[in-house]
């Protein structure tokens, strides 16, 4: 059982997982960072600081006007935080454009890796030659 566990580690669509698994891990920080760090404050420079993260509305709880979301969560009051989430959309549509955008440039890179190797694949078969046609029609005729 053992044997058969290690030939099923082994196999390469497994390694081939984790590996994407472990990258794919890794590249969350730096996309997140890329968003957080250089897309949203160019966003905001725009929009003259769009940041809808501290728009909430007190459900239950006493909140003084003005209180920053984090404050409110502190002071125990329910809120009804619609701002963060309105942000998480912005920054998900963001990180699935970016992605998208790597996985179409590593797309076209692999296209054109592999097209070399297409060009020197052989050539289709011309067909049946003059002859083998002539001996055809011979062999019909004589079954006529």
């Amino acid at each position: 059982m053992l044997n058969e566990f290690k030939d099923f580690i082994a196999k390469g669509n497994v390694m081939d997982m984790a590996v994407g698994i472990i990258i794919g891990a890794a590249f969350t920080a730096i996309v997140a960072s890329l968003v957080a760090d250089l897309i949203n404050p160019l966003i905001g420079l725009f929009t003259g600081g769009l940041d809808f993260t501290n728009n909430y509305v007190v459900l239950a709880g006493e909140v003084t006007a003005g209180m920053s979301l984090e404050a409110a969560r502190e002071a125990g009051a329910s809120i009804f935080a619609y701002g963060s989430f309105i942000m998480a959309i912005i920054n998900f549509l963001i990180i699935a454009f970016v992605v998208f955008m790597l996985v179409r440039y590593v797309n076209k890179v692999k296209a054109a890796a592999e097209s070399p190797a297409e060009s020197e694949a052989p050539a289709e078969d011309p067909g049946p030659s003059e002859l083998d046609i002539l001996m055809e029609i011979r062999d019909s005729l004589k079954k006529a």
